[in-house]
C-alpha cells in the first residue's frame, strides 16, 4: 500500500488536523515526523473538539499504531498531560509509541525560547522548540531513549545544565535550573514513558514489509520550513514531504501520495511578511468567520486572501499529488473573493516566492472572482456547490497545478467533498 504524507502549503494552520483525521480512519500506522508541542492539530469527532500538540491523530482509532518519530522533539510534561486527558475519557483507542531517537524538550529550553522571543519578537510558540533542535544539532541533546539509561542520562544532563545555566544567566538574566530537580523530573518521566519507548526503525520497517497503510503527519507549513520558508520567521525543522522520510524513517521511494493542504484564504501566526494580509475589515471578518486563533498559543491569526504564488511554490517543492482545500464555507459571506496570482516588485511580476528581504517589498497582484453568497456549510457533494464556488475551486486547482481532491465545508470530517482525480 502507498505511504501518504500530509503537508501544509502556506504558513501553517491550513487545516491539516482535519485532513489527517479523515485519512487516519483507514490508516494502520500514523507517524508524526517533525516539530513538537508547537503543533496544534484540531480534531472534531463524535467525542468533541481536540487540539493535539504531540499525539498523532490516529490515537482515536482502534487498532491504529501511532509513532512520535525521531524527527520530533518531545516535552514529556505536555505529552503525558495529553495522554492522561484522553485516557480519563477512554479515548486512547490506538496504540502509542515514542521513538527512542526523538529529542527531549527540557524546562530550560522553554526558558530560552520565551526569553529570546521577548528580545526579538519573532512570534514563536514559546514551547522550547528551537533550543531543543539547537542542542540536537550541537550534539549535546538528550533523547527519549536516554531515559532508559540513568547513568548516561545523568552524565549528559550535567553537561547540559552547566552550559545552559551559564547562557540563561549571562545572556537572558534568567534564574538557572537546579540539577537535582531536573534529574528527579527525568526519573519521573522515565517511569511513565518506559512502556512507550521503542526503536522506530523496527516498527516502521515491519509496517512497510507488510504493506500497512501508513500516514505521515507533519506540522506547520512550507512557508515555515527551515530551508525554504520565510527565513528567519521559520520553525527549526523541515516541514516538507521530503523531510518526512528522515523524520519518520520511511524511504523516499515508499511515499507515493503527497497531500498538500491549503485554506480557501491565507493565515499566519507570528511575524514576517504575509503578502496578502488584510489588516482592515476583510481580515477581521475572515478571522471571526474562520475562528482563526492559534490552537497552541490562542493568538489571533493574521488573515488575508488566498496566496496562489506561495501555494504553487509549495506544491512543486513538496511534489504534491493532490490538494486538500479547507474552509471553503468561510468565504460564503463575501460578494467578491480575491486570489493572488502574482507578486509585483518595482514594475516586474514575480511568480515564485523570493527571499525574505524581497518578499517584504512585494505587492500582491489579484484576480477578482464572484462570491456566491450562499451557504456551503456541510455540503458533501461537489455538484451541490454554487456555480461561483465551483469556479473558485477550479481556479485554485489551476494555480496550484495539482488536482483538488478534498474540499472542506465545515469542521467535522463528514463536512468534506471528495473529488477523486480533481475538478474536471
Amino acid at each position: 500500500m502507498p505511504v501518504t504524507a500530509v503537508v501544509g502549503l502556506h504558513w501553517g494552520d491550513e487545516g491539516k488536523g482535519k485532513v489527517i483525521d479523515l485519512l487516519a480512519q483507514e490508516a494502520e500506522f500514523v507517524i508524526r515526523f517533525n516539530g513538537g508541542a508547537n503543533a496544534g492539530h484540531t480534531i472534531v469527532n463524535e467525542w468533541g473538539t481536540f487540539r493535539l500538540h504531540l499525539l498523532p491523530s490516529g490515537i482515536f482509532n482502534p487498532g491504529c499504531r501511532n509513532l512520535i518519530g525521531p524527527g520530533c522533539v518531545v516535552n514529556p510534561d505536555i505529552l503525558l498531560h495529553e495522554m492522561d486527558e484522553l485516557a480519563q475519557r477512554g479515548l486512547v483507542r490506538g496504540e502509542l509509541s515514542v521513538s527512542d531517537r526523538a529529542h527531549l524538550t527540557l524546562p530550560f529550553h522553554v526558558q530560552m525560547d520565551v526569553a529570546e522571543d521577548e528580545a526579538r519578537a519573532h512570534g514563536t510558540t514559546r514551547q522550547g522548540i528551537w533550543p531543543t533542535y539547537a542542542d540536537k544539532v550541537a550534539r549535546i541533546g538528550l533523547r527519549v531513549g536516554d531515559l532508559l539509561d540513568p547513568e548516561f542520562c545523568e552524565r549528559q544532563l550535567r553537561i547540559l545544565v552547566a552550559r545552559r545555566n551559564t547562557l540563561l544567566q549571562a545572556v537572558y538574566g534568567v534564574r538557572p535550573q537546579e540539577f537535582e530537580a531536573l534529574r528527579a523530573r527525568l526519573q519521573a518521566w522515565a517511569e511513565r514513558l518506559v512502556p512507550y519507548v521503542t526503536d522506530g526503525y523496527v516498527v516502521v520497517q515491519e509496517a512497510l514489509e507488510r504493506d500497512a497503510v501508513v500516514l505521515l503527519e507533519g506540522h506547520l507549513g512550507t512557508m515555515r520550513d527551515l530551508d525554504w520558508g520565510v527565513y528567519p520567521y521559520v520553525t527549526s525543522s523541515t516541514t516538507l514531504a521530503g523531510g518526512a522520510c528522515a523524520g519518520a524513517g520511511v524511504p523516499p521511494n515508499r511515499i507515493t501520495r503527497i497531500v498538500g493542504v491549503v485554506k480557501a484564504y491565507t493565515t499566519a501566526v507570528g511575524s514576517g511578511p504575509l503578502p496578502t494580509e488584510e489588516r482592515g475589515e476583510v481580515g477581521e471578518r475572515l478571522r471571526e468567520l474562520g475562528a482563526e486563533y492559534g490552537a497552541t498559543t490562542g493568538r489571533p491569526r493574521r488573515c488575508g486572501w488566498f496566496d496562489g504564488v506561495a501555494a504553487r511554490f509549495a506544491a512543486r517543492l513538496n511534489g504534491c499529488t493532490e490538494i486538500a482545500l479547507m474552509k471553503l464555507d468561510v468565504l460564503d459571506a463575501f460578494d467578491r473573493i480575491r486570489v493572488c496570482v502574482a507578486y509585483e516588485l518595482d514594475g516586474r511580476l514575480l511568480f515564485t516566492v523570493p527571499p525574505t528581504p524581497v518578499l517584504e517589498r512585494v505587492r500582491p497582484v489579484y484576480e477578482d472572482l464572484q462570491g456566491w453568497r450562499t451557504s456551503t456549510s456541510g455540503v458533501a457533494r461537489y455538484a451541490d456547490l454554487p456555480q461561483a464556488a465551483r469556479a473558485f475551486v477550479r481556479r485554485i486547482q489551476e494555480l496550484c497545478g495539482v488536482p483538488v481532491t478534498l474540499i472542506g465545508t465545515g469542521a467535522r470530517r463528514e463536512h468534506t467533498i471528495h473529488t477523486p482525480g480533481g475538478i474536471g
